[in-house]
Order: C-alpha cells, then sequence, then structure tokens
C-alpha cells in the first residue's frame, strides 16, 4: 500500500498557525525518514488567499534530494505549472471540484474551466516529463450544494481521462462519505477511466474517514492519502477538519498484514513533534493510546 503524506501541503494549508519555512522542511525530512516516497510537500496557488503556502519555493530548494522521494505541488493554471516545474518537482496535482459552487468559491473557475485548465496542464506537464494527476474534490458531497451524484463525478473522471493523466483521486474533502459510497464510486471510476491508477484521499470529519480509507483498500486501490497528525481540511469548506491521519492508518494497515513501508514509531514521533510546532494537541489517536501490543522492553 502506498502512502501518500499531504501534511505538509493539505495539512498545513487550513492550519492558522503559519510555520517557518525551516519547519516545513523539518515535517518533509522526518516523513522521508519515515519511509515516505511520496510527499505532497506545497502548493502553487495565490498567496493571498492561501499564505501558509507563500513560500513554496524555499521549501522545495531544501527538501531531502537523492532520497528516492517523488515531490507533489498543487497548481490550478499554467502560471502555478511554470512556479512548480521551476522548482524541480517531481509531479504536479490539479483539483477538479464535483459541483459549481464550489468549484467558483475554491478556486474562481466553474467546473468546465477547470477541465480545461487541467487539459493544458497535463499537456505541458507531460512535455516537461512530469506526472500529472486529478483529485476530484467533493465528490462525496459538498458544502454547498448538498448531495453530489455519482453520475457528476464519473461524468468529470471521463472527461479528465481524455488528457491521460496519471492518476485520478477521489477525495471526500467534507468527510461525508461513507463505504457504500465508496464501493460505487471506484467501481464506477474503472469504468469511465479505464487503465487509469485510481488513489483515495478521505477526511474524517464525521468519523468515517478510516472505515472509507479501508473500504478502498478492499476495493484495490493502492494508493492512498494521509497527512500526519491528522491535520488538515479546505479553507474554502466551513467546518472541514482534518485528513485521515497517517499514524492511525499504517496502524490498521500493520494489523491487517498490509506493508506500507513506512515506520509506524517515527511517524508517531513526527506527529508529536507537530505537536509542539502548532502548540496543540493533533487529532491523530495514536500518539494518545500507543500501538498494540505495546513495544517489548529490552
Amino acid at each position: 500500500m502506498e502512502i501518500i503524506e499531504v501534511g505538509p501541503r493539505d495539512g498545513l494549508q487550513n492550519e492558522p498557525v503559519v510555520l517557518p519555512t525551516a519547519d516545513k522542511v523539518e515535517l518533509i525530512t522526518r516523513a522521508v525518514a519515515a519511509g515516505a516516497r511520496r510527499i505532497e510537500a506545497v502548493s502553487f496557488v495565490n498567496p493571498r488567499l492561501v499564505p501558509q503556502m507563500a513560500d513554496a519555493a524555499e521549501v522545495m530548494a531544501d527538501v531531502p534530494r537523492g532520497t528516492g522521494v517523488s515531490y507533489s505541488g498543487l497548481v490550478l493554471n499554467a502560471r502555478g505549472l511554470d512556479r512548480a516545474l521551476e522548482c524541480g518537482v517531481d509531479e504536479v496535482n490539479v483539483v477538479v471540484v464535483a459541483t459549481e459552487t464550489f468549484s467558483r468559491r475554491n478556486q474562481n473557475r466553474g467546473v468546465d474551466e477547470m477541465l480545461a485548465a487541467w487539459a493544458q496542464i497535463a499537456r505541458d506537464a507531460q512535455a516537461a516529463g512530469v506526472r500529472a494527476g486529478v483529485t476530484i474534490a467533493a465528490a462525496f458531497g459538498c458544502p454547498f450544494e448538498g448531495e453530489v451524484p455519482a453520475a457528476r463525478v464519473l461524468d468529470i473522471a471521463r472527461r479528465v481521462a481524455e488528457s491521460s493523466p496519471d492518476e485520478i483521486a477521489l477525495a471526500d474533502t467534507i468527510g461525508v462519505g461513507t463505504p457504500d459510497q465508496v464501493r460505487a464510486l471506484l467501481d464506477g471510476l474503472t469504468t469511465a477511466a479505464p487503465g487509469v491508477h485510481r488513489r483515495c484521499h478521505f477526511h474524517n470529519t464525521r468519523n468515517t474517514g478510516y472505515a472509507n480509507a479501508l473500504t478502498a483498500v478492499e476495493a484495490g486501490v493502492d494508493t492512498l492519502d494521509a497527512s500526519i497528525g491528522g491535520i488538515g481540511g479546505c479553507p474554502f469548506a466551513p467546518a472541514a477538519t482534518g485528513n485521515i491521519a497517517t499514524e492511525d492508518l499504517v496502524y490498521a494497515l500493520d494489523r491487517m498484514r498490509v506493508p506500507t513501508g513506512l515506520d509506524l514509531q517515527a511517524v508517531i514521533a513526527a506527529g508529536e513533534w507537530l505537536s509542539g510546532r502548532l502548540d496543540k494537541p493533533v487529532p491523530a489517536q495514536l500518539g494518545r493510546a500507543g500501538v498494540f501490543p505495546p513495544p517489548q522492553p529490552r
């Protein structure tokens, strides 16, 4: 199971505390030391709207290189892609929101406009030899329009697939999804975008995030997003709380004998360190409860 560490971007972007560049690099360095090999490190968006990500270039200049890690940046337009390529990202992620209202509030563009932007980004990224994928946000529900029909999500996936993405992620941006939705959307995604790698991104706003993640595993998904400490959310979605926590997810997968390549104790330690830098407890449970069975004294 491949875990994409999204704490440095999707996690930190919703925190009121803006960490200094050195702390962001330290978080990424700790994730690398724990075994993470794909990390969503930064976003290249308007720094006035998301000030937590204003130092993306400085972060990318200092991340550990030569470790076999693929660093991803969020981009929403051609200018963002140019900045990402200048900073040496290995892959870019484009968010296309499943509903018109949320898309305009989140990106100041409609869904059709973002799909057109994705097509251009895909062409340019592929020409530069950089992986490019799409996350379909609010795929399980929208804070402004309510229920999101599966047919709408899958139509977006079909249109995304026309530009040959390296992967498509289904994102439960506000944490409303349930396992039956996960199964249905993943089945539909296989038909809408045949041959495209599937990824899932869950939030635990209503305590369904881990059930949804494990359902995705049972459905054959082998890549999941998670955030050290369970921090995160969306600054444009009311009451959208954190991502599923990397340490809590890895604990469950370890107990299920699903290998992740991550050192659980190192991830727990990174979450505890992050709690200190944010000056508050992180949502992850494992730092409080500990692993089971407990480590035996030597």
